[in-house]
């Protein structure tokens, strides 16, 4: 109960006007700092979920793939420059974000990581390195503004961004890799 209190106080903060606006005011500080703190604030909701509604968890997700695969569809479509510029001129928009990247991507996430083969958790990885190299070169190299609310040079940062990210996850995944994990674990 304590984590979903974290989760709950941790979502009701980010999206008190003030903060919200704060946080999207900055493209990059909207799409890496924003984003992934109410997928976080779900992340640590979803632990009661997964003690109040264990039989549904255990059917629908049984092996974390269809867990995952509603994260990632999730976090895909909130990476379109589109549907980001449209929460900051559409409040039911901003409302689906609060509530698709916390209640569909967050606690999902929870539920399918710790079911996934190590395998298919660097599948995950590889496939968010590639969708974010794709998203970084997309926003570094294209002149035009894709997003109404932002600068052609919040999407030059945000593009870097997403490379940094991408850079991070290779070196993530090359130590993950060619290190003895078996130390780790319990």
């Amino acid at each position: 109960m304590k984590q979903f209190l974290i989760g709950l106080g941790l979502l009701f903060v980010l999206a008190l006007p003030p903060v919200a606006d704060l946080l999207e005011s900055i493209m990059i500080i909207h799409m890496h700092m924003q984003m992934p703190s109410i997928v976080i604030a779900g992340f640590f909701m979803g632990k009661l979920f997964q003690q109040k509604f264990p039989q549904f968890f255990e059917k629908w997700n049984q092996n974390g793939i269809p867990g995952i695969l509603l994260f990632t569809v999730i976090m895909v479509y909130w990476t379109i420059p589109k549907t980001m510029d449209e929460t900051l001129t559409i409040t039911s928009m901003e409302v689906f974000k609060f509530l698709s990247l916390s209640f569909l991507a967050g606690v999902p996430l929870r539920d399918s990581w710790k079911k996934l083969s190590e395998r298919a958790k660097n599948l995950v990885f590889i496939f968010f390195t590639v969708k974010y190299l794709g998203m970084g070169v997309l926003y570094i190299n294209t002149n035009m503004q894709l997003c109404n609310n932002y600068l052609v040079i919040d999407q030059i940062t945000l593009g870097w961004g997403f490379i940094t990210t991408a850079i991070c996850i290779v070196i993530y995944l090359v130590y993950n890799n060619y290190t003895d994990q078996s130390i780790y674990k319990e």
